[in-house]
């Protein structure tokens, strides 16, 4: 992943944990589990938004559901 690309998702995951209302449109409620999906354009954030926010997986958008 290119330094640029890694700044900008850390960003908008730190937006995200500071005001999850201004990230709405791009954060989705994955079916089956307590984890979201936090669209960051090709990029995807798999996290579980608790007390603690716990990042699970960041995948391009192909690879980040498969296995």
């Amino acid at each position: 992943m290119p330094a640029n690309t890694a700044k900008r998702i850390i960003n908008k995951i730190e937006a995200y944990a500071e005001q999850p209302a201004t990230m709405s449109k791009n954060v989705k409620a994955l079916t089956g589990t307590d984890a979201i999906r936090l669209r960051i354009g090709d990029w995807r954030v798999i996290m579980i938004d608790g007390e603690v926010l716990d990042i699970i997986k960041i995948a391009a958008r192909g690879s980040v559901y498969k296995g």
